[in-house]
C-alpha cells in the first residue's frame, strides 16, 4: 500500500513538472501576444533609385525598430508606384515624379505629401563621346545624340526618370514620333540599375539619377557628360494613400512613416548616406 501511494504520488509530481514546462509564464504568454498584435505590414511602393541606392536599406530597419511595423518595399518606376496608390494597393509612396504626384494629390488619392530630399539627374555615356555632348546643357545634348543617331537608353517604364527624360527630349523639340522611328534609341522597360548595365553593354547615352550612377560606376565604365543643369533637379516627395478613398489602408503606419522621413534624425542619416563610400552624398535634405 505504501509503495502504492509513492507511485501515485511520483506520477502526480511528474505530471505537473511537464504541465509547468509546457507552458510559457503569464507574463511571456503576455507579451508574445501583445506582440503579434501590434506588429502590422505596410507597403511602401518606391522608386527603383531609392532601393538601388541602397538608401532604404539604411532606413527602413531603423523605422522597423521604432514603430514595430514590418515594411514590405515594392519598388517600381514612379508612374507604376502611382497607380498603386491611385488602386490603394500601397499605403506609402516615396517617388520623383512631381507633376505626376500633384494629379493623385488632387483626385484626392492622396494626402500629407511632404518633400523629403533631393538629387540631380545627370547624362552619362562613353568616355569617346561620340555624339559631342560633354558641357552642353541638357537640352542641347538630347538634340545632339538625336542629330548624330548616337545610342540612348531609356527606361522606357513610365518611372519618374523616365518622365524626365520624355519631358527633356519634348524641350529639345524632339518628338515622341521621331524617337520611335530612331533605331537607336533604345527603351530597356527595366528599372535604373539594369538600364545603366544595358548602356555600359551598348556604350550608349543615358539619363540617370546621380545616386544610382554613384552606387554602380565601378561596374559601368561609363562617365558623366552633362551635369548642373537646372532642368536635372531631381525632388523626392513621401505620402499617404488617402484612407477615406481606400479604406483597406494601413493609415497610422503610413503617416508614421512620413514622419519617419521628415524628422530631424532621418533628414541628417540622408544627408551623410554616401559620403564614407563614394565620398559624397547621394542625397540632400529639402524638407518643407
Amino acid at each position: 500500500m505504501k509503495r502504492y501511494r509513492l507511485s501515485l504520488l511520483t506520477i502526480l509530481i511528474a505530471m505537473l513538472l511537464f504541465a509547468a514546462g509546457c507552458q510559457s509564464s503569464p507574463a511571456e504568454s503576455n507579451d508574445q501576444t501583445q506582440s503579434a498584435e501590434e506588429t502590422k505590414d505596410l507597403i511602401l511602393a518606391t522608386t527603383t533609385s531609392t532601393q538601388d541606392s541602397g538608401l532604404l536599406d539604411k532606413l527602413i530597419p531603423l523605422f522597423e525598430e521604432e514603430e514595430n511595423i514590418n515594411v514590405k518595399t515594392i519598388a517600381v518606376g514612379t508612374g507604376q508606384a502611382l497607380e498603386m496608390g491611385t488602386q490603394g494597393e500601397a499605403d506609402v509612396l516615396l517617388v520623383h515624379a512631381p507633376a505626376a504626384e500633384q494629379e493623385i494629390v488632387d483626385s484626392g488619392d492622396a494626402i500629407n505629401r511632404k518633400r523629403v530630399m533631393y538629387n540631380d539627374f545627370i547624362v552619362i555615356g562613353p568616355s569617346e563621346d561620340p555624339a559631342g555632348i560633354s558641357g552642353l546643357s541638357v537640352q542641347e545634348a538630347f538634340r545632339k545624340v538625336f542629330e548624330k543617331n548616337a545610342v540612348f537608353i531609356s527606361r522606357g517604364d513610365d518611372s519618374g526618370t523616365h518622365k524626365k527624360e520624355l519631358g527633356i527630349w519634348e524641350a529639345a523639340g524632339i518628338t515622341l514620333a521621331a524617337l520611335a522611328e530612331n533605331s537607336e534609341y533604345i527603351e530597356t522597360g527595366q528599372g535604373m540599375g539594369d538600364t545603366l548595365q544595358i548602356a555600359a553593354e551598348r556604350g550608349g547615352y543615358v539619363l540617370t539619377d546621380r545616386a544610382t550612377f554613384l552606387a554602380h560606376q565601378d561596374t559601368l565604365g561609363l562617365g558623366i557628360l552633362v551635369e548642373g543643369d537646372e532642368d536635372l533637379l531631381n525632388i523626392y516627395h513621401v505620402m499617404q494613400v488617402n484612407p477615406k478613398k481606400h479604406g483597406k489602408v494601413f493609415a497610422e503606419g503610413a503617416e508614421a512613416f512620413v514622419n519617419f522621413m521628415i524628422k530631424d534624425e532621418t533628414q541628417k542619416i540622408i544627408e551623410e548616406f554616401g559620403k564614407d563610400e563614394y565620398g559624397e552624398a547621394l542625397f540632400f535634405k529639402y524638407t518643407e
